[in-house]
């Protein structure tokens, strides 16, 4: 980490900012604090925005599990955010009817084929690698994913999932947050 992180649990907090822990804490649960949370609190007000959008991201959409891991997950590929990939590889593996067949697909850098994965999981994987590496997702890539189903505001949530994951894999990376970047992933990824 390039930083330190804030004490567990942080101490000396004024009280608006105590207020944003204990809002952390309750999404976390049982969890407890994370790295990213203990790096995200040196900054109050940044980690209760940021508890909130991935609350609603991760939570409050109305996205498949399967597909909104893999919006999650590909972006963590890409960009190499071990931390990230590690904690969401065994949410996609737990999703109704995902299995490593499915997976391998999901993990490979470059996927060509479509694999075992189904029409809208292959959608959902192509436009997520675009928003990360290119940003622009073409007209013919976005028409299929609305062929493939989703609704206006699932296609939102999906943007706005991927989108959210680039924010976190990004930090996470720029600054290796829970020490990860120089490891290899827990779970390979197929360079090919």
């Amino acid at each position: 980490m390039r930083l330190d992180y804030v004490p567990n649990p942080p101490t000396d907090l004024a009280p608006e900012d105590q207020e944003v822990l204990e809002r952390v804490k309750a999404r976390r649960g049982a969890m407890g604090l994370i790295p990213l949370d203990l790096t995200l609190l040196h900054a109050p007000k940044i980690a209760d925005g940021w508890n909130g959008l991935l609350a609603a991201v991760r939570t409050k959409n109305s996205l498949p599990d399967d597909i909104r891991e893999i919006a999650i997950s590909r972006p963590a590929l890409i960009n190499r955010a071990w931390f990230e990939w590690n904690a969401h590889v065994p949410i996609l593996l737990k999703s109704a009817g995902f299995t490593e067949e499915k997976m391998n697909v999901v993990r490979q850098l470059l996927p060509m084929e479509q694999g075992a994965l189904d029409d809208r999981q292959w959608a959902v994987l192509r436009f997520a690698d675009a928003m990360t590496r290119e940003v622009a997702v073409p007209q013919t890539l976005f028409d299929e994913v609305r062929a493939a189903g989703f609704t206006e505001q699932q296609i939102v949530e999906l943007t706005a999932t991927v989108a959210s994951y680039n924010m976190v894999t990004r930090f996470l990376v720029a600054l290796d947050v829970a020490e990860e970047n120089n490891k290899s992933p827990q779970y390979p990824i197929v360079e090919n």
